[in-house]
């Protein structure tokens, strides 16, 4: 099987890279990705030999027309994802989420390439902390940033296209991942980072912003599912009863990296912020079989904080360029 992973150098699509390159040795992969600050071709160098990397735009049509004439299957990654730079630049997420999708489903389109579309349970907007509902697959989308709001463009996108023109395709939206090679401006590894840099970790607004967290392991398991057994046209929800506000988040990194629970300080809040989110997988688990591995959250995040700190090398230089950006955005409240 030839595979083209659109964002295969960024956080999720390059641990599906290689999660697959470890576990399928049928599979062919090439990688497209624009090798913008949030992707690190480095993440890719234990599987450089086998796996061939494209640095290119999926805005580009010539490019991603050749690309996709040679594969038989195409997991569409690639995406601005970054709210707070979706809140200070919103032209790079129209350009790259919608047009950069239009593009890829238009080569799909030609060849009849299979095609599976990474999304975010953010479509959905958010849920009251005291809301006992979940979002499913039949939750109206409801989004509140320039990306979650392209993010749900470009998923109504391809539900158009496998219904004007037979595109075999299939959605799957995905609650907040974590685990290794994700960049230090998101929320997780920043608040590690800060600790092993022996910075105070800080939080937006009041810290109960609650997020389904799930491993990018789980995720990308969840992914070959839906492509090897999942049915052409329909969207399946991706999570693993992971929900936790932010503030327990910090305060258990901090617990297992051997600091005070409270050494942490509240900034401004983020504009929109949303309040919760949280994942059904009712479908995913009883239609395809899927089951989560890592069910003990706490036990995922040890792992996590044990990768960074053993990958210095890894996240130094990105750390100092976003720490840069959040000093201009954040003031300390209190």
């Amino acid at each position: 099987m030839r595979v083209l992973v659109t964002g295969g150098a960024g956080f999720i699509g390059a641990n599906f890279v290689l999660r697959t390159a470890a576990r399928r040795s049928e599979v062919r992969i090439r990688v497209l990705d624009k090798l913008t600050y949030a992707a690190n071709p480095a993440t890719l160098a234990s599987v450089a030999d086998t796996v061939e990397l494209v640095q290119g735009d999926i805005a580009d049509a010539e490019l991603v027309d050749s690309l996709v004439a040679d594969s038989d299957l195409v997991v569409h990654f690639a995406a601005e994802s970054h709210n707070d730079n979706s809140l200070s630049d919103p032209s790079a997420f129209v350009q790259t989420n919608l047009v950069g999708t239009y593009t890829l489903l238009e080569a799909v389109r030609r060849h009849q390439v299979r095609f599976h579309h990474i999304s975010t349970d953010e479509v959905y907007g958010d849920l009251e902390l005291d809301d006992p509902a979940r979002f499913t697959e039949h939750t109206p989308y409801n989004p509140s940033s320039p990306y979650s709001s392209t993010k749900a463009g470009s998923d109504l996108l391809v539900r158009a296209w496998v219904r004007s023109f037979q595109v075999p395709a299939t959605i799957s939206n995905c609650s907040n991942n974590y685990g290794p090679y994700q960049h230090v401006e998101k929320f997780i590894p920043r608040q590690i980072t800060n600790v092993l840099s022996g910075v105070r970790p800080r939080l937006y607004g009041d810290g109960r912003n609650v997020r389904d967290w799930i491993h990018v392991d789980d995720h990308n398991d969840a992914v070959w599912t839906i492509i090897e057994k999942g049915t052409i046209g329909e969207t399946y929800l991706i999570g693993a009863d992971g929900e936790v506000d932010n503030r327990t988040v910090v305060e258990t990194i901090l617990e297992l990296l051997g600091r005070p629970r409270d050494a942490f300080d509240f900034v401004t809040d983020r504009p929109g912020h949303d309040r919760r989110y949280a994942i059904d997988s009712t479908r995913l688990r009883t239609e395809l079989g899927w089951q989560p591995q890592y069910v003990d959250f706490r036990s995922g995040l040890s792992a996590t904080i044990d990768w960074y700190r053993e990958h210095e090398s890894w996240w130094q230089t990105a750390k100092d360029a976003a720490e840069q950006k959040y000093a201009v955005t954040e003031k300390v409240l209190g």
